[in-house]
């Protein structure tokens, strides 16, 4: 017992300090959803409503907007799923490393977003931790912030005349640091390159509108490809 409890706080404490890079993005982008959420009257309730249950990022600002012109069941859940059909891609990736969580899979599934997927898809999991009760910790720390931000920013909204213009860079800006940690603590940049040049082919042939899930297909397939011949080689070499 008293190695389980251990293992459960070592856990619980590398996901925390996992999670801290995501903690002021998700806060400050919660902030700009509340905001943006109050400007069509709607109160800190339902920020924290919509973030509980929905917990989509992106989706909850088009929600925003959904809301506001009266959109119609099917065309919200159309673009519901193209703006998160690229979780599709996400899920397949992360099926040997949920393999085995038990119930705790149920709500690691429902929170990964993109950033929880960054986390996640490349966890350094300290000796003596359980990947699993880690995993499910930094989706619910990560999770505890975006909820924190939303309702802060439906309260400020409120209360406070707020100029919201330019808010929705955060998004924008929490994604490079991400992506920039990730590019310093590994020396194989080769992903992160098919990454870059995919998308960036994608965004100039299928324009901004329409290159995500192009992109995302492209660097599935680039991916195994390159696991495939990799995993090749090392077949070669013994």
């Amino acid at each position: 017992m008293q190695k389980e409890n251990k293992t459960f706080k070592k856990s619980v404490k590398a996901a925390f300090v996992s999670s801290i890079p995501i903690m002021a993005g998700y806060i400050m982008l919660g902030m700009g959803f509340g905001i943006l959420l109050s400007e069509q009257n709607y109160g800190p309730l339902w920020a924290f409503l919509m973030s509980v249950t929905m917990y989509a990022g992106s989706m909850q600002y088009v929600a925003v907007d959904l809301l506001a012109s009266g959109a119609t069941l099917i065309n919200t859940a159309i673009m519901t799923v193209m703006v998160n059909a690229r979780h599709l891609f996400y899920g397949i990736s992360m099926l040997d490393k949920y393999r085995g969580a038990g119930k705790k899979k149920f709500y690691m599934i429902f929170g990964l977003t993109d950033e929880n997927y960054s986390l996640l898809c490349d966890a350094k999991v300290p000796d003596g931790a359980d990947k699993h009760t880690y995993g499910f910790f930094v989706t619910l720390f990560d999770h505890c912030y975006w909820i924190t931000g939303c309702v802060l920013g439906a309260v400020i909204g409120t209360v406070v005349p707020f100029e919201f213009k330019g808010v929705e860079f955060v998004l924008t800006a929490l994604f490079v640091a991400i992506f920039t940690e990730q590019w310093l603590s590994t020396k194989d940049h080769v992903p992160a390159l098919i990454g870059v040049c995919s998308t960036a082919l994608c965004l100039i042939i299928f324009d901004s509108e329409n290159f995500l899930i192009p992109a995302m297909i492209v660097i599935t397939l680039a991916l195994t490809v390159l696991r495939f011949i990799r995993k090749e080689k090392e077949n070669d070499d013994k």
